[in-house]
């Protein structure tokens, strides 16, 4: 990181500032590129521990933005939305010149974002979009779209491996339904698993193949585990399951604790976030896939984009047409996702400090 190179000029410096910070109050102004100090407060609000990437990115954003020579406020709100809410008001008054916001809502926090905007902060949605607001000036996320899209396709893959032709008996989960990512997962996941449904294929026993049949409120795997046990009990007394898509590893493992004590075979389920207990799980011939979205690699680009503003650049994004937030279009920077099942897993972590070696268990 770099100063402005303007310290011997106050008068001229102060009213650079002045004007950038008017501009940036405007609704719907252009972020402000005349950068800022170096040791600068940064604010990160994170959503609820409720995955080992979220406390994995406490942890990265703490030591990375330090390393900079920024001040991290780093902060969970696990007592939920207002927590959050409050969180990033204390953010502004301690004078945050950039907010990084992992939303537990992204659609509750427009009051808040917009008293942000006004002070002259610039925002930036983390991992999941911040929606129907005007204060959100880039986001930085994995292209979840296709995260969904690779569930999909590894779960019919998975199946079409154990039995060469269908039609395959499936069920369907989708996450929380105030995580604005969860929509995208499932949406990307059923244009592959929809057409298959339509042609008889796939069979979704229970009916149940909307979104709001398919959430898991809150993320929370007694949830995923209470409706696999209700869906085992109405419609798989007698039928086989073949598989089920659950959006991530947490839900993975509930769906297959349910499956177990249940006492049915071990049916294709997917997953996302690579934790250690579902590669386990994946090695030893359980949960069938993962989705490996590094943290260490988003995280690194939120600071990218931190760095360019504070030396005045404005950041580099690669999707400026994607991501309707419902008043916007957010520049967004989107980073791959990759999917993992047991045959490829050693390569996809074999650069990872967390989930690498690995050892393989029949």
């Amino acid at each position: 990181m770099r100063n402005s190179g303007l310290a011997g000029k106050a008068a001229v410096l102060a009213a650079i500032v002045t004007l950038a910070v008017t501009a940036c109050g405007r609704p719907g102004a252009t972020p402000s590129t005349s950068g800022f100090a170096q040791d600068s407060l940064i604010g990160v609000a994170l959503p609820q521990k409720t995955s080992e990437n979220w406390v994995l990115a406490e942890k990265l954003f703490n030591e990375d933005l330090t390393k900079a020579g920024l001040q991290a406020f780093v902060q969970f709100a696990n007592s939920g939305v207002p927590e959050q809410q409050n969180q990033i008001s204390a953010m502004v008054i301690k004078g945050a010149k950039v907010i990084i916001v992992g939303a537990i809502d992204g659609s509750e926090l427009g009051t808040q974002l917009k008293e942000a905007k006004d002070s002259g902060a610039v925002i930036i949605a983390y991992d999941r979009l911040l929606k129907n607001t005007d204060a959100v000036d880039y986001y930085v996320a994995y292209d979840n779209f296709k995260v969904g899209v690779l569930q999909a396709q590894s779960l019919l893959d998975g199946m079409k491996a154990r039995k060469a032709s269908g039609p395959y008996n499936i069920e369907l989960f989708a996450g929380s339904p105030d995580d604005a990512n969860s929509n995208v997962f499932f949406a990307g996941a059923m244009s592959v698993l929809k057409p298959k449904i339509d042609d008889k294929t796939l069979v979704v026993k229970s009916g149940q193949t909307t979104f709001e049949q398919a959430v898991t409120p809150g993320w929370k795997a007694e949830n995923a585990q209470k409706r696999m046990d209700t869906l085992l009990t109405a419609s798989y007394t007698s039928a086989p399951l073949d598989g089920v898509l659950s959006p991530n590893d947490l839900l993975a493992r509930a769906i297959l604790t349910s499956v177990k004590a249940a006492g049915k075979p071990v049916p294709i389920v997917t997953g996302q976030d690579s934790e250690v207990e579902s590669v386990k799980s994946i090695m030893a011939g359980g949960q069938y896939s993962t989705i490996y979205k590094d943290t260490r690699a988003l995280v690194a680009r939120a600071i990218t984009m931190v760095d360019d503003l504070q030396s005045g650049k404005k950041p580099e994004v690669n999707d400026v047409k994607s991501y309707d937030n419902g008043v916007k279009i957010v520049p967004a920077f989107l980073l791959e996702p990759v999917i993992v099942t047991k045959a490829n897993a050693q390569k996809a972590y074999a650069n990872d400090p967390t989930l690498g070696p690995l050892t393989t268990s029949k």
